[in-house]
């Protein structure tokens, strides 16, 4: 009881700092998450479309997931510096592989006779992509948003390691100095961000799941 009386005193006391992390926190998940959706969309478009490129695409983001996150990270500080820029693209990387296998699998999985139906009436490639496929392969694509965005906010706590600031920087201070009021204080907001994360879509992909039913 002592304890928590002493994490929120001090969460109190320090919450215009922790405010300011977490607002960094979700500015570094946005930009990830949105340059893995502007690149990974086309990247599962393409691999669905032309087969032979799919073994090549989804090895390589499967990889990408592969690479240990802070190795990751100490790599792309050698090209790209420290700072906010660095992370980002590190969360880029790390939230390409969900985003890139579930458009993939949710084009390669509508029903064949929709796509002939299309085809039929005298939809183009492109029609039958906007129109018809991409439509019907949302619920996979917020599935695998949902999952970037959990990770995302996960990778993101190692932030400050690069330079990045986020909620990272009160754990890894109170790891630091021994902390644990300094690490709950970091990891609590941080925990909870996922969690919304994963509700928030996870209530978005069940409504697009009922409105293709």
């Amino acid at each position: 009881m002592e304890f928590i009386t002493k994490l929120g005193q001090y969460m109190l006391d320090n919450q215009a700092e922790l405010l300011a992390m977490t607002g960094t926190h979700i500015l570094l998940v946005i930009y990830g998450i949105a340059l893995a959706l502007v690149v990974g969309v086309p990247l599962g478009i393409v691999a669905a479309k032309f087969e032979k490129t799919a073994p090549f695409i989804l090895s390589l983001t499967n990889i990408l997931q592969l690479i240990p996150s802070l190795a990751m990270l100490a790599i792309l500080m050698l090209y790209l510096g420290l700072g906010f820029q660095t992370m980002v693209v590190g969360l880029f990387f790390y939230s390409l592989l969900p985003i890139v296998r579930n458009t993939y699998v949710g084009i390669k999985g509508v029903d064949e006779s929709i796509t002939e139906a299309g085809t039929g009436i005298g939809m183009t490639s492109m029609q039958l992509l906007g129109k018809v496929q991409l439509p019907l392969s949302f619920p996979f694509l917020m599935a695998g948003l949902r999952v970037a965005s959990v990770i995302a906010v996960a990778v993101a706590c190692i932030g400050p390691y690069i330079g990045a600031s986020g909620l990272g920087e009160e754990i890894i201070a109170g790891i630091s100095l021994q902390s644990d009021v300094k690490i709950y204080a970091g990891a609590i907001p941080a925990t909870l961000l996922a969690i919304i994360a994963d509700l928030i879509l996870g209530q978005m992909e069940k409504k697009t799941k009922a409105r293709l039913a």
